[in-house]
């Protein structure tokens, strides 16, 4: 097994894993937690992926040096838009919808 399939399959295995709470988990900060680690699974199946013959491929680097940025700002958004409903509800679930 090389390094980049090893970096490949750890990285389906975090996906699953943030996926998995994503969708199972209520708890806001949880989510975005699960959220977190579900795009650092993708940007590792980028890593691993991009390596060919011994060599890195610079595109998909700098793909997920970008991803990880964007990853930051929208961590930075959530917490915000969490820190926010927890100050109107008092609560850190999302609310159920109502008829």
């Amino acid at each position: 097994m090389t390094s980049a399939l090893l970096f490949a399959c750890v990285g389906a295995i975090l996906f699953a894993l943030g996926f998995a709470g994503v969708v199972l988990i209520g708890h806001l900060l949880r989510r975005i937690l699960a959220f977190n680690v579900m795009g650092s699974g993708a940007f590792l199946i980028l890593v691993g992926l991009a390596q060919r013959d011994g060599s890195a491929d610079p595109v998909p680097q700098a793909m997920v040096l970008t991803g990880i940025v964007v990853a930051v700002a929208a961590t930075a958004l959530a917490l915000a838009l969490t820190r926010r409903l927890h100050t109107l509800t008092g609560k850190l679930e999302i609310p159920a919808d109502e008829p």
